[in-house]
């Protein structure tokens, strides 16, 4: 059986992040990919210059042509945008229940231009962390999500992990991309245990996009894979990615990670 995953999220004209990482991110891990786009943006290597959310009434028609056709067996969430988007896609899978859902909880692009209005974070911790198998915060979503002060260190960032997993989500990847560390620490906190999942870091800006990139890759394999084989599988192909961005050569700011490495 083809293993079908779809990505709720916005475009990146530019190829580097948001739904086209994810589907490029599918198709290298052999998995079937859909999308529902929930913005369109106006955005290069440089950074993010205009918005255009779309229609919640549109975001839902897309889900539901969707669903009526064809078995989806993982879905992603990324930049969702505003408020009625996340009670929007809140509302569909509750009513269309999906057996892997990953929460990209996607906030702010690199270069510092908000991708989520402020009232969407509330919507967010209470709509759809409940429904999520796994969440993938960095250290300033988990801070926005806890409305704390951002981690900074390991032990800061397991207590928040803990905190964010009290708020209903099933598992939490809490990234320590932020830390200012020789290694990118980040940690797998369950219910019922904590994992510490550790890669060196690669020196290059060219890390455009490897938040979705890594939440679409944990989305592609969870189907047939348990969380944490799911994780360091995904975590092993986005090193992979990241190690070889400076093979491409892609605009004049933050390129994009080579997500076809393996093939050319």
């Amino acid at each position: 059986m083809t293993t079908v995953a779809l990505t709720i999220a916005g475009s990146d004209p530019s190829g580097g992040a948001g739904i086209q990482a994810d589907l490029k991110t599918f198709s290298a891990l052999g998995t079937y990919g859909m999308s529902v786009i929930t913005a369109l943006t106006a955005q290069s290597t440089q950074g993010v210059d205009a918005v255009l959310p779309v229609s919640p009434e549109f975001v839902e028609a897309q889900f539901n042509t969707l669903y009526q056709d064809i078995n989806i067996n993982s879905v992603k969430m990324g930049m969702l945008m505003n408020k009625e988007i996340v009670t929007v896609v809140h509302h569909l899978l509750k009513k269309h229940p999906i057996a892997n859902i990953v929460l990209d909880t996607v906030m702010v692009a690199k270069g510092g231009h908000p991708l989520l209005k402020s009232d969407a974070v509330n919507a967010i911790r209470e709509l759809l962390l409940p429904l999520a198998t796994v969440i993938t915060p960095n250290l300033p979503e988990a801070a926005a999500l806890l409305d704390c002060q951002e981690a900074k260190n390991e032990d800061e960032m397991q207590a928040q992990g803990h905190a964010l997993l009290k708020l209903g989500c099933k598992a939490v990847l809490i990234k320590g991309g932020h830390l200012l560390s020789q290694e990118s620490p980040d940690y797998l906190i369950t219910p019922s245990q904590t994992i510490r999942m550790v890669s060196p870091r690669i020196q290059t800006k060219n890390t455009h996009g490897t938040g979705c990139t890594l939440s679409a890759a944990i989305t592609a394999l969870l189907p047939q894979n348990s969380l944490p084989d799911a994780i360091q599988q995904a975590k092993n192909y986005l090193q992979g990615a990241i190690s070889h961005a400076d093979d491409l050569s892609i605009g004049k700011g933050i390129g994009p990670t080579h997500h076809f490495y393996q093939w050319w």
